[in-house]
């Protein structure tokens, strides 16, 4: 192909999008689909929910960092 490879589908979410698009593109079923991309059913039909805090999260961590430098991420995370 002219773009290139796409990666390999590993995260739940990049194989949701391909069931889908198999479904959609192709014509099949969501079950035949998720057989041959070994995606669990269960996980394409459950949504994905997001934290509202995770931003907050990780600006918190990288400033923790920054001014604790020589402290692990075990340690950061704990603080």
């Amino acid at each position: 192909p002219a773009r290139g490879r796409q990666g390999k589908l590993l995260s739940p979410a990049r194989r949701r999008r391909a069931v889908e698009h198999a479904c959609r593109e192709l014509g099949v079923s969501e079950r035949r689909a998720c057989r041959v991309l070994r995606q669990p059913r269960s996980s394409q039909r459950r949504p994905r929910v997001t934290p509202n805090d995770e931003d907050l999260l990780t600006a918190r961590i990288v400033a923790l960092a920054g001014e604790y430098g020589r402290y692990g991420y075990r340690r950061i995370t704990a603080l």
